[in-house]
């Protein structure tokens, strides 16, 4: 049978109010009271209702994450960084997984809801965009990791994309390339379109305009990668090298050239954003840009809980990009991405 306060009282001689004091650190109890009241309730094996204490402070200690799918490694990465911060302060995570489906990203509010969470942090998903509202409406405090969101009802833990952009786009002009494409990501991706942004900048920063031709629609997967980069070789006149929206769709892309018979990178570049762990491991090994997954989600969760605990100041945060430079990408050959390597094979 558990432990109660009452339990406790009854052995330490006091009151079932000194108990609760005590336990809470309150200053109306004697140090000296409170330490022989907290070694009896250790030694009695107490535990205190999760359930009891939340009406009592009208907290859960549970904060609600929403990711679109936990499948997409830099999400995985950033889910890792919220837990382990969380549990170090006491928090404990309800995660909802709405795969970028509008029922499912309904119904994820709606579970956040019933869970009476003390606070909410979404990871790059549509939630963020389409029911964020709907959020603000549950009136506890929003934090959105890799996307932003005018208002201030909600603070946000971005890397500075534009930046990112412009840094893919300068390291493969420095290399001499010209004819550079991007395959996009989602079609309402705010994150796709500030790379996209930053790409243009580059581009007409050096006198270069970007050609449409050379800017192909994806949604962030493995297979719009592939699709998209089959498009881009396919063109009379095909780019020279490919920035992707991030490293899943890069992977695709790598894949593509593979199957099509062109060298990466000897005849076409290919560039990703993220640096997941794969990253490094595929052949040729990509070159990325960096986004620091784990500490993003560890500065939202230390962001909540100082809005949890009502600090002066939260400021948004905007995190530098890193290249980081492999072996996908190469100084443009002469006449390169006319035709497939001879070395290669069609299939």
């Amino acid at each position: 049978m558990a432990v109660s306060i009452k339990d406790i009282a009854r052995a330490a001689g006091v009151s079932h109010s000194t108990v609760s004091r005590a336990l809470a650190d309150s200053p109306l109890v004697r140090d000296e009271t409170k330490q022989r009241i907290r070694h009896l309730a250790r030694e009695m094996g107490y535990s205190p209702s999760a359930i009891a204490r939340g009406l009592v402070t009208k907290r859960t200690r549970t904060i609600g994450l929403v990711v679109t799918t936990i499948a997409d490694p830099f999400v995985a990465e950033v889910v890792r960084g919220v837990e382990e911060t969380a549990l170090d302060r006491g928090y404990n995570i309800v995660l909802c997984n709405s795969n970028a489906e509008p029922q499912r990203e309904l119904a994820a509010v709606n579970t956040l809801r019933e869970k009476r969470v003390d606070g909410i942090i979404v990871s790059a998903s549509r939630v963020g965009d389409l029911y964020l509202p709907m959020l603000v409406g549950t009136g506890v405090p929003i934090v959105l990791v890799n996307n932003e969101h005018s208002g201030s009802y909600a603070y946000s833990v971005v890397t500075d994309d534009e930046a990112g952009g412009r840094l893919a786009t300068e390291y493969l002009l420095d290399l001499g390339h010209t004819k550079i494409a991007y395959i996009s990501g989602p079609e309402l991706s705010s994150t796709s379109a500030n790379r996209l942004r930053g790409y243009e900048q580059a581009l007409k920063a050096r006198g270069l305009m970007p050609d449409l031709q050379w800017i192909v629609p994806g949604n962030g997967s493995a297979r719009s990668g592939e699709e998209g980069m089959a498009r881009l070789l396919s063109l009379a006149d095909p780019p020279s090298a490919v920035f992707c929206y991030n490293d899943v769709t890069a992977i695709g892309a790598l894949l593509a050239a593979r199957r099509l018979g062109w060298n990466v990178p000897g005849q076409v570049s290919v560039m990703g954003y993220d640096d997941i762990a794969f990253a490094a491991y595929t052949n040729p090994a990509l070159t990325t840009v960096e986004q620091r997954k784990y500490e993003m989600g560890s500065l939202a969760m230390k962001m909540m809980l100082d809005l949890l605990d009502g600090a002066a100041s939260v400021e948004n945060v905007l995190l530098p990009p890193h290249l980081i430079e492999r072996e996908s990408c190469a100084p443009p050959n002469p006449g390169e991405g006319s035709e497939p390597s001879p070395g290669f094979q069609r299939r």
